[in-house]
């Protein structure tokens, strides 16, 4: 079978993470992908280094349709084309008539705006829908799209990647000048509102009696306002920036934090479940699903920093918790949410289509 992926996205999210697992999976299957996405994007490198056929395609909205021409060419020699943004999608309308089956990916837990359009985009211009958590589903479900056209099928992570180093946290925890007995609280995403890092840090006021130290990995448009409001408060905070050794900074960490005001799935907590580390999350999206409350963390409402606090706590002083709940997260993740099970569910999705 022959995929065209398109991502027009310049940043490297959660969601360009799940494209070059998927085409790394298919070329395992013997299937051959071509990806459509800015050539000096992360993505477009990182394909370009694979040996992945990649297509320069620098969609900057929904309504530039420059590259429509060159999608419809690469559409011509493909059996499927998988959008996987909001922008790759509205690109769908322009590839009708191809004799190719289309397929959309929608990862974010809010319902997407555009009434009668929107509508259109999924229910007209693709032949099925991928959501990647039941919480996704409800949303598009709410905003008219076609419950038969949906099929779940959850992100995946390649586990062993993510499988905690003990020389990773000692050296990272020298550099960091954090002492072995210290507990590190850790986040790993963008810096943008609907990660809810100022939730985290109103939580953080409230355990200055704690020892929980408290790591930042991400950019984003809030990342001066949160440094600034961290320092204000007096909190131990360090702003790491963008990483690309997840997998070290998860090992010298002891909790993950997702306290996300929205969250499609949530790949930053199946990471940290791989490694081993107990999450504690917002009940938003797909993270109620895939944090097994009280088994691999703790679940607590979004935007309650006094609940935040309470699970933080509640497990900064129970190492024997975190390390049961630890390895909980590693076996759920193991059966439920790998790589290969994403790429099995996908591909299910590209033989039913019409």
């Amino acid at each position: 079978m022959r995929v065209l992926h398109v991502d027009p996205e310049r940043g490297w999210g959660g969601g360009e993470v799940q494209v070059a697992l998927l085409v790394r999976e298919l070329a395992r299957r013997g299937h051959e992908s071509v990806v459509a996405a800015p050539s000096a994007s992360p993505l477009g490198q990182a394909m370009a280094v694979a040996g992945i056929r990649l297509v320069d395609c620098p969609i900057a909205s929904h309504s530039d349709i420059r590259m429509v021409p060159r999608l419809r060419r690469l559409a011509r020699e493909v059996d499927v084309v998988h959008f996987h943004t909001a922008r790759a999608h509205a690109m769908a309308p322009w590839l009708g008539g191809l004799g190719v089956r289309r397929i959309v990916t929608r990862r974010m837990d809010y319902a997407p705006r555009g009434g009668p359009w929107v509508r259109h985009l999924y229910n007209r211009a693709v032949d099925r829908v991928i959501a990647i958590s039941g919480g996704v589903r409800a949303a598009l479900v709410a905003a008219g799209v076609d419950p038969a056209r949906i099929r779940v099928v959850p992100s995946g992570i390649d586990a062993d990647a993510f499988a905690a180093s003990p020389a990773a946290r000692a050296t990272l925890r020298r550099e960091w000048n954090i002492a072995d007995a210290d507990v590190v609280a850790i986040v790993v995403g963008v810096l943008e509102p609907r990660k809810g890092h100022v939730t985290l840090l109103d939580a953080a006021s409230r355990l200055r009696e704690v020892r929980l130290r408290y790591v930042f990995c991400g950019t984003g448009s809030l990342d001066a306002a949160l440094r600034a409001d961290a320092a204000a408060r007096g909190l131990d905070v360090r702003f790491l920036g963008f990483r690309d050794d997840v997998a070290r900074c998860l090992a010298a960490a002891d909790v993950a934090i997702l306290p996300s005001l929205h969250e499609g799935l949530g790949v930053a907590a199946l990471e940290a479940m791989a490694a081993g580390r107990p999450v504690v999350a917002s009940r938003v999206g797909g993270l109620a699903e895939v944090v097994a409350d009280g088994e691999t963390g703790r679940l607590v409402p979004p935007g309650d920093p006094s609940a935040l606090a309470a699970a933080l706590a509640s497990l900064a002083s129970a190492p024997d918790v975190r390390g049961r709940m630890g390895g909980a997260g590693i076996a759920r993740v193991a059966t439920h949410y790998s790589s290969a099970a994403m790429a099995e569910g996908t591909l299910a999705c590209y033989g039913e289509a019409p």
